[in-house]
């Protein structure tokens, strides 16, 4: 089989990178290869739904620059594709006075970044949400929406059939021979590859020279769907995060039903699609990623046990709701008795500076490019970061 382009993983920014090479190469073949039985059935279609608007991050990052572009060229494709959009926005909160510098300076952000947020009283907090509790101060983003990320992966996966993308399930990715890929159903003469496998990202890369300093490290997202109606919760809620890691902590979410969930968990998994039970159970994996966890105990540029330890915890239905108290009144325990689909983070991490990359990473050449850091708000920015991987890829060629 041959293919001028072969794509590896079908998820958000697989389909979209796919779908952006038959554009700016209008003549060449795109094929694109999935090991499950359809696409979008890891991170990209079990995220949170969460269109966010980009405060969080600092102006010089990727993800600054493709936040809220994402977020406005999203919430156009699902306006013209028909797909339900829940416009809530978000507010974030303050446990304490403490928490002001940490509004301070997401409001800084925000602005230099160029997103609508709204710097509010509590009363004017509560005025849209009134179940919030803050101190003295929040933040509102009315851009922040939700969605049903399967029904946005639907679409895509569509559009990229009929665009004339090759789209190969259950077709699995084995290795790299003599300047051809072989795969679970045989061998592919490939002109160039492009690697959006996720979690497996950082290991086919090591098959073409990269990911030489990086690893990927699992990170198993729970979320608690609550029990109440539908308003219950009237906008997501979300505390005022620690900027020197990934995570935003437990939040409430307003899917695009209109019901709430709280979460999510960011537990380091011991294999990288653990998710449920000992299905997926890789002993190398398994073996790896203690390694690699061991090492950031002893010795990482952040806390890497504190946050072990925390997040362990969270597998307690209570210490869940306990968490989600402190963003909102009357939260109690029998509002939150069942537990979502869980969904894993692909982590990077630099194992020579022993820390967790922030931001997205390409590593690539004239053979082969690999987004080898694809994390939240990777569902968000999709349409125009696969646009600026399809750029890197012209600007090599040519």
């Amino acid at each position: 089989m041959k293919a001028d382009f072969l794509v590896i993983g079908g998820g958000v920014i697989g389909l979209n990178v796919a779908r952006g090479l038959r554009r700016k190469f209008p003549d060449a073949s795109v094929h694109l290869l999935e090991k499950e039985a359809d696409c979008g059935l890891h991170a990209s279609g079990r995220n949170s739904g969460v269109l966010h608007a980009g405060f969080y991050y600092s102006p010089e990052s990727l993800k600054a620059k493709f936040t809220w572009q994402g977020n406005r060229l999203l919430t156009k494709y699902c306006e013209a594709k028909n797909i339900p959009l829940n416009r809530c926005g978000k507010l974030v909160v303050a446990k304490d006075h403490a928490d002001h510098a940490g509004l301070d300076e997401l409001l800084r952000r925000g602005r230099a970044n160029g997103i609508p947020i709204e710097e509010l009283s509590e009363k004017d907090a509560k005025a849209i949400e009134p179940r919030a509790k803050t101190c003295e101060r929040a933040l509102f983003s009315p851009a922040t929406s939700t969605v049903d990320p399967s029904k946005v992966m639907q679409a895509m996966r569509q559009d990229a059939g009929e665009e004339g993308v090759q789209i190969h399930c259950g077709v699995r990715y084995l290795r790299s021979a003599q300047g051809r890929v072989m795969t679970s159903q045989g061998a592919y003469d490939v002109g160039y590859v492009v690697n959006a496998a996720g979690l497996y990202a950082d290991r086919i890369a090591r098959d073409y020279g990269f990911s030489e300093h990086y690893r990927i490290l699992p990170f198993k997202g729970l979320y608690l769907y609550s029990n109440e109606p539908v308003g219950s919760i009237r906008t997501n809620i979300y505390p005022v995060p620690d900027l020197k890691n990934p995570f935003l902590g437990v939040h409430f979410t307003v899917a695009a039903s209109g019901k709430a969930k709280i979460g999510p968990t960011a537990i380091p998994g011991f294999w990288r699609e653990q998710y449920a039970g000992m299905a997926n159970f890789q002993w190398d994996e398994f073996i790896e990623v203690a390694i690699r966890g061991l090492g950031l105990l002893a010795n990482s540029n952040f806390d890497f046990r504190k946050l072990a330890i925390k997040e362990m915890g969270k597998y307690s239905r209570s210490k869940m709701v306990s968490l989600a108290s402190e963003l909102a009144e009357g939260v109690k325990l029998e509002h939150y008795q069942t537990w979502g689909t869980p969904g894993i983070r692909a982590q990077l991490v630099d194992i020579k500076k022993r820390k967790l990359e922030m931001d997205f990473v390409l590593e690539g050449d004239r053979d082969s490019m690999h987004v080898l850091n694809a994390v939240s708000p990777a569902f968000t920015c999709g349409l125009p970061f696969a646009e600026y991987v399809c750029e890197r890829i012209q600007t090599i060629l040519n």
